[in-house]
């Protein structure tokens, strides 16, 4: 059937894509992890998790197309496939690949000119901030903390969105490694880097700056006498849809911005004197 008009929806950002483009009713089924829109989990029944998914409750919906991303969900994916369903698995990594998948999605449900004002929408939005951060008196280095134990540095819509924000990410050599593992540091890696700026989005629990500022091989670096670790909830930054390219560039925005003027002033005294001079 085309344009398919029941969905089920296994990760949030198609969740939260579909709602923007209006077709929220198309969706029979969402992850439990859904947050965005809020009241997506009032109206829509939770089917999986992220690396699991009730695959029997799944096909009792009598889906049209199954939505769902990387090859962590392959397994389900496999499933699904084996049981009969339309799936399309999506693997957006960076900011375009972002844009691609809203595009794309905007197509599988004849929604395309829909998607296309919307890709805009994010683009403008994203060039501000741009902008903007291209008046700050300098680019604070951040390290950004994907998970603490073993330490994973940020994926690369992460990375790229740092850079838009007016970072600039101290491990964007690594960026472009899609999968987690591949990305795995040392807390050593990260002191020696000299970032300016920590900020931790621990993907299923909360971030602790206290634990950070504890490790032994952070002692000597002057972010953590500065207390400059902050926070960025998992579902605004480590969510590859819209809500990264608004809600979690704004967070990122402030956060640097905010940085890069402490800095500026002397603040941090290293880094301050550097840019006075």
């Amino acid at each position: 059937m085309f344009p398919p008009e029941r969905i089920v929806c296994l990760t949030e950002e198609t969740v939260e894509t579909l709602y923007l483009l209006g077709e929220e009713d198309r969706i029979v089924g969402i992850s439990g992890y859904t947050v965005r829109p809020p009241r997506a989990r009032r109206e829509k029944p939770r089917v999986s998790a992220f690396i699991s998914a009730d695959v029997p409750k799944i096909l009792a919906l009598e889906p049209d197309l199954v939505l769902t991303f990387s090859d962590i969900q392959a397994e389900i994916v496999r499933d699904l496939v084996k049981a009969g369903v339309n799936v399309h698995a999506f693997n957006q990594r960076t900011i375009p690949e972002i844009l691609d998948m809203i595009h794309m999605l905007g197509a599988l449900t004849g929604k395309a000119r829909e998607a296309e004002a919307l890709v805009a929408s994010l683009v403008e939005g994203m060039e501000k901030v741009r902008a903007e951060s291209a008046a700050l008196p300098l680019r604070p280095r951040v390290y950004f903390e994907e998970w603490d134990e073993p330490a994973i540095s940020g994926i690369a819509w992460v990375s790229e969105l740092i850079a838009i924000a007016g970072g600039d990410d101290i491990f964007d050599d690594l960026a472009s490694r899609r999968s987690a593992k591949d990305r795995i540091i040392s807390y050593e890696e990260v002191a020696a880097r000299e970032p300016d700026l920590i900020i931790g989005s621990w993907c299923g629990k909360k971030f602790r700056p206290e634990k950070v500022a504890a490790r032994t091989a952070f002692e000597d670096i002057p972010v953590i006498r500065d207390g400059a670790l902050h926070e960025i909830k998992s579902s605004i930054i480590l969510q590859p849809g819209p809500a990264s390219l608004t809600e979690g560039l704004a967070v990122l925005r402030d956060i640097i911005h905010a940085r890069a003027h402490a800095l500026a002033e002397g603040k941090s005294p290293g880094r301050g004197q550097a840019a006075r001079m």
